[in-house]
């Protein structure tokens, strides 16, 4: 998939230019699909952020693929065995698809940080910052593989 192409990557990259974070960036793209006001999902997805409240582990655009599948395909019912175990092989296919490009599903090794952990304090948002950042980028693939696989397997 040519990525530039994806409605709802660009929305993410526009979202995360915004300075929303990579995971909101990806939930607020597809609002309009799962019918949970903007104001709800932006606090939902705050915490994912920088990999997780900038503990740098699973990429937040990644985090923010699997909220939007969980509103969109998601099971509900807690015994459910079924649904749960396609719902966690639709997430390791969104996964497989993302660390296919990328190598890693990790924000760490993704951003070549050494150290498991960052400063809680998210840096502030320049050209220099978007320079150095493939976050932009990333969040429009995530958007973009999620955008994919919801027209190979259209909501019901």
């Amino acid at each position: 998939m040519n990525y530039e192409e994806s409605k709802y990557g660009q929305i993410a990259e526009e979202n995360f230019k915004k300075g929303y974070n990579c995971t909101q960036a990806v939930v607020l793209a597809f609002s309009e699909l799962y019918g949970m006001d903007e104001k709800t999902a932006a606090r939902l997805s705050s915490s994912f952020g920088g990999g997780m409240g900038r503990l740098r582990e699973v990429c937040g655009s990644v985090s923010g693929m699997f909220l939007v599948a969980g509103m969109l395909y998601g099971y509900e019912e807690p015994k459910d065995f079924q649904g749960k175990k396609e719902h966690y092989e639709r997430i390791q296919q969104l996964a497989k698809a993302f660390e296919a490009e990328n190598g890693s599903i990790v924000c760490r090794e993704l951003l070549g940080l050494n150290k498991k952990e960052d400063e809680p304090t998210p840096e502030q948002r320049t050209e220099t910052y978007y320079k150095k950042r493939p976050c932009a980028k990333l969040v429009r693939m995530s958007a973009a593989i999620l955008e994919e696989y919801i027209k190979e397997h259209p909501l019901r």
